[in-house]
């Protein structure tokens, strides 16, 4: 799905703060902060929702293990 490791640099990539992404994802800023730091992994379904947020924000994700990067724009 999406790794610690991706999700921050998918933050970075677009220049998000974890409070961002937690308001983008609809989720606590609590949830985003223990899944980058690996304290615990987040349910499936707020896993995807964090995902979407980034890719929303124009981020692809690679599959898991894989890299990130900017959308390109048409």
């Amino acid at each position: 799905m999406i790794t610690p490791a991706q999700c921050r640099a998918a933050r970075a990539l677009l220049d998000w703060s974890q409070q961002d992404l937690a308001k983008a994802a609809h989720l606590g800023l609590s949830t985003i902060r223990d899944f980058e730091k690996g304290r615990r992994v987040p349910s499936h379904n707020n896993l995807h929702g964090i995902k979407l947020a980034l890719e929303e924000g124009g981020v692809e994700i690679g599959a898991e293990r894989s890299g990130v990067s900017l959308r390109r724009e048409r």
